[in-house]
């Protein structure tokens, strides 16, 4: 215990307090020895960053116990990854920041069950930097993250059923080795129609 304060530089007594308010997971034990590892370090770190940028110690228990019961970086994946988007590793100070505080338990709960945020040692990864950026990009523009995740859940019905369009289209008069060709193809459509319908949008009164 004394080796880890000092390595993160803090006092064992703070480091104390931060085991009893469960803010890093509790040592490997070996009889009556604690060991504590890299991960440990890292988690101390990452409480000191939270602080000086003005996260309370209630907020970071929060997000270190979401963090802790966070999905796999293989679940959020899977078997190859993504063909197009690219996954950005953040550590939980780089993701608070990227939300301006607004990295909640029940919001970083419903990231994970869209599928955006899983776990990888002791980083967190978004499946995607392009949804990743734009929702980041929205917060900041004052738009609640509790809401961008909801219209993203939303989002993710209406694109299910446009692949599901397009590839049925596909493979009636091609067989699925073309897909991947003719993929571009459905993503121009999709970003067209969406410029045309935001234009008819906005020309509404």
């Amino acid at each position: 215990m004394e080796e880890l304060a000092r390595l993160a530089g803090i006092t064992v007594r703070t480091l104390r307090f931060y085991r009893e308010r469960k803010l890093i997971p509790p040592p490997r034990r070996e009889g009556r020895i604690a060991w504590y590892d890299d991960q440990h370090l890292a988690r101390l770190r990452t409480i000191t960053a939270l602080l000086e940028r003005g996260h309370t110690l209630s907020g970071i228990a929060e997000l270190a116990e979401a963090f802790d019961h966070g999905r796999d970086v293989g679940d959020l994946l899977g078997v190859g990854g993504p063909t197009e988007e690219e996954p950005v590793h953040l550590t939980p100070e780089e993701l608070a920041d990227h939300f301006a505080g607004e990295a909640t338990p029940d919001n970083l709960a419903a990231a994970m069950e869209l599928g955006y945020l899983g776990t990888d040692g002791g980083e967190i990864v978004h499946v995607s930097r392009r949804l990743l950026d734009v929702s980041s990009a929205l917060v900041h523009e004052g738009i609640p993250l509790a809401e961008v995740l909801a219209a993203a859940q939303q989002v993710r019905i209406h694109a299910d059923a446009l692949a599901e369009l397009f590839t049925t289209l596909v493979l009636r008069h091609a067989s699925p080795e073309d897909l991947p060709r003719l993929r571009p193809l459905a993503r121009s459509v999709v970003e067209a129609e969406l410029s045309l319908a935001l234009d008819r949008r906005m020309r509404k009164p």
